[in-house]
């Protein structure tokens, strides 16, 4: 599966969300650059989100049948 050109990785974002929180945490940015980080964190993690999203509607689950074949079924999240 091919990604364009400038499309993170989930794992891409997420260890730069976790480098942006470390970032904030530390306390030694300016006002300024807070916000921005803390912008940019947003939309890392709206990202994530959405891919997380996205992979849990691609997710089948393969059940056998009594005569032995497999059948796909569409993953769905429990309801609380």
């Amino acid at each position: 599966m091919s990604q364009e050109k400038n499309e993170k990785t989930f794992e891409q974002s997420l260890e730069e969300l976790e480098k942006i929180a470390t970032n904030l945490e530390r306390g030694d940015l300016t006002l300024e650059q807070a916000i921005s980080e803390f912008e940019q964190g947003m939309n890392l993690s709206k990202e994530c989100s959405k891919k997380l999203d996205e992979a849990e509607k691609k997710i089948n689950i393969l059940v056998q049948k009594e005569n032995g074949e497999f059948e796909e079924e569409t993953f769905e999240t429990p309801v609380d």
